[in-house]
């Protein structure tokens, strides 16, 4: 596997680098002066359905989904075209675009930095038709100190080890319409998980696999990212309850929930938080969020969500004429999928191609990157 390496750091303006990884005493960098940069990242903020300063998770979705590019394929594409200008390094785009001549499918590891947090690495629009998935395998790169952390252990994983779901999980003293409800709705062909962060923690314990399908929402700082199960208030853990309900947090995951010494969570090889946000970790200075909690407890394999997903529910209540078909319910089987595949990341890769291509053919908008270039996978081997 050909693999590079491409950071991001904000500084005042926006600087990149990059280095080959058998290439490593060859780096290379670039400099975006932030004039250049800040329209398109603007505008690429206020195009997807998370909340803006100041904005309401339902109004986020209303601004996105009812008047923003998303949902229309030449707005789209004209956006997400500019946004590849303004923040791919020219230079490492030849470099890319070199090894394609040589018939190499390169490996792009993206390290975001906070004003680049949302931007879509697999579906920039790089070519008239093609995204960066037509030529590249993306996944997310987590930051060194994640990563290489002192003591981490990968799990490992078998194809035929214990897959633990937990899919849409009640939430003690919310309704199925309220915030915290049903993320699938009542034509799911799932029934919804009741499990507790105790009988979680246990099941995770000898697990290959974990798929989470539900809510998550973020905190003042990144270790306060939570995870919405069927906890109530006799549960112990760091964030405070909501009514009836005591969420988890990304700190309870690596330092443990219960009262005394740490005693961090045990997480599967490969790990599916299918949940608005629940990649988060870079929007924050300290990206320490649920990612980064699951790569420490053994993750090599995590995907997680950019932005806020909208429910299939919410797509046709918001969004005149949108097709009945379901939206969210197929994603999540992709991704399960790609996680079972031997390369969750050139599995998924391929889904977002495959959804790509339906997008630029047929302007659907059940193939709008709003729902699949949302989702993007850490790949975190074993430290060196």
């Amino acid at each position: 596997m050909v693999a590079v390496q491409l950071k991001f750091v904000d500084a005042g303006d926006l600087y990149a680098s990059w280095r080959w990884e058998h290439e490593p005493d060859r780096p290379r960098a670039w400099r975006f002066p932030r004039a250049l940069v800040e329209e398109a990242l603007a505008d690429w903020a206020r195009a997807v359905p998370s909340p803006l300063p100041g904005e309401r998770a339902d109004q986020a979705l209303v601004r996105s989904l009812t008047h923003g590019p998303l949902l229309d394929l030449a707005r789209e594409t004209e956006l997400s075209g500019r946004l590849a200008r303004a923040v791919f390094p020219g230079q490492l785009g030849g470099e890319l675009n070199s090894l394609l001549e040589q018939g190499i499918r390169p490996h792009l590891r993206v390290q975001s930095s906070p004003s680049t947090a949302l931007v879509p690495w697999e579906s920039l629009r790089v070519d008239e038709g093609e995204r960066t998935v037509h030529h590249s395998d993306v996944s997310v790169l987590t930051p060194a100190t994640v990563r290489n952390a002192h003591g981490r252990r990968v799990s490992p994983f078998s194809p035929h080890g214990t897959v633990v779901s937990v899919v849409d999980p009640v939430v003690p003293g919310f309704a199925d319409d309220s915030a915290l409800g049903s993320v699938l709705g009542p034509d799911s062909p799932f029934d919804r998980s009741t499990v507790d962060r105790d009988d979680l923690e246990r099941a995770l314990a000898d697990a290959s696999r974990f798929l989470y399908v539900g809510h998550v929402t973020t905190g003042d700082h990144a270790l306060d990212s939570r995870l919405h199960l069927s906890c109530d208030t006799t549960s112990t853990g760091r964030a405070a309850p909501i009514g009836a309900h005591r969420p988890l947090t990304a700190a309870d995951i690596a330092l443990g929930h219960r009262p005394g010494a740490p005693s961090p969570w045990r997480l599967p090889n490969r790990v599916a938080l299918i949940a608005c946000d629940s990649g988060g970790d870079t929007r924050f200075a300290e990206p320490t969020g649920l990612v980064a909690a699951v790569v420490h407890g053994g993750a090599e394999y995590t995907t997680a969500t950019r932005w806020t997903l909208p429910t299939d529910a919410g797509l046709r209540h918001l969004v005149p004429n949108f097709p009945t078909t379901p939206v969210l319910l197929p994603a999540v089987r992709a991704i399960d999928h790609a996680q079972s595949a031997p390369d969750p990341v050139a599995a998924q890769c391929a889904w977002q191609r495959d959804q790509a291509d339906e997008w630029e053919r047929t302007g659907d908008p059940t193939r709008s990157p709003v729902i699949w270039a949302a989702f993007g996978t850490a790949w975190t081997p074993a430290p060196r």
